[in-house]
């Protein structure tokens, strides 16, 4: 873990991206306290919509026990 205070992020930022990209946490502090880290960027997968087998729109059977508790007996 590397850490380096505000000022001095500020002016070595592209030496402390570097750390932080090949794996190590960077921490920038401010007034002696951490105050954020430096990781490097991920990338996050692309969701695809769809994927069910089933029409989920459509729901013709109703069970009579989930009836019942919100209708009571009828």
């Amino acid at each position: 873990m590397t850490q380096a205070n505000m000022h001095e992020a500020k002016s070595k930022l592209s030496q402390l991206a570097d750390i932080a990209h090949s794996g190590e946490v960077v921490v920038i502090a401010k007034a002696g306290k951490p105050y954020v880290d430096l990781v490097p960027h991920q990338e996050r997968k692309v969701r695809e919509p769809g994927g069910y087998e089933v029409d989920m729109t459509k729901f013709d059977a109703v069970d009579a026990e989930i009836e019942s508790d919100f209708y009571g007996s009828i």
